[in-house]
């Protein structure tokens, strides 16, 4: 893939992401032959693209953490993309529907590592001996592509949805909660949209933590001290509308929530 079509296909989602508006999937007729590994190579152009404008990464996102969503998918490994320092929301505080194209939201359990991690080789043993809290979120993803029609490459290439994150401010150390077992609801002005639990992330969140140092070991990245990782959606996402109230309740983690306005 040479640097112009990177540069092309980078210029293709970012501005659909800037101007709010839906575009064609890639891999419907710009360049139907996208791999993930190429789609990563389009991000990575997208992140240096944000970064010069002088937008700041916060922390990375896991996405496709559901086993069965991945033998789906027939992958062996979720994706990852950025949130960058524009994308977040303060908890309890409002976004406003107009800034987003089709905003969904879905709950997740976040974490903050005290040191780095840098695979190959890290468990999910080394993830919770290395994490210093977790925290509940909320992530809102909002795919540039037309009704969230899209392949693996394709999002991949997009930041994997990424365009907003509501981290909340209850933090517990790993070893009080069995991660797997935390419960969620989604609720939406009071009422119940989706619920589910920490195993619905690759059997437990921390697995997903593992999974994306030792992807990232990959390309002589790591997982960083400090800053926020969201480990991917632990239920349905769900779509907003103006006047929702939202909120993620999460057994023995808190809650957090947000509104939405016009």
């Amino acid at each position: 893939m040479d640097k112009d079509l990177i540069r092309e296909l980078t210029t293709y989602v970012h501005n659909a992401e800037k101007e709010k508006r839906e575009i064609t999937k890639i891999t419907a007729e710009l360049y139907p032959e996208l791999t993930i590994e190429e789609g990563y190579l389009v991000q990575e152009e997208l992140i240096r693209e944000k970064l010069k404008e002088g937008h700041k990464i916060i922390g990375p996102k896991m996405g496709i953490t559901s086993e069965a969503k991945m033998k789906q998918m027939n992958v062996d490994n979720p994706i990852y993309g950025y949130v960058f320092d524009y994308m977040v929301v303060e908890e309890g505080d409002s976004i406003s529907i107009a800034d987003y194209i089709h905003p969904k939201v879905e709950p997740e359990i976040g974490f903050i590592l005290d040191r780095d991690l840098e695979g190959p080789g890290i468990t999910p043993l080394d993830v919770l001996r290395a994490t210093e809290y977790v925290f509940p979120s909320i992530e809102i993803i909002d795919s540039r592509y037309e009704n969230f029609n899209f392949t693996l490459p394709d999002v991949v290439a997009d930041n994997t949805s990424a365009a907003g994150a509501v981290f909340g401010t209850y933090l517990r150390r790993p070893e009080e909660l069995e991660l797997d077992v935390v419960g969620v609801t989604l609720s939406i002005n009071g009422e119940i949209k989706s619920l589910g639990a920490g195993a619905a992330v690759l059997g437990n969140p921390a697995n997903s933590v593992a999974r994306l140092a030792n992807m990232l070991a990959e390309k002589g990245e790591k997982v960083k001290a400090g800053q926020p990782i969201l480990t991917g959606g632990i239920t349905a996402a769900v779509r907003l509308s103006p006047g929702d109230f939202v909120q993620a309740k999460y057994g023995g983690l808190g809650d957090v929530s947000f509104f939405v306005k016009e």
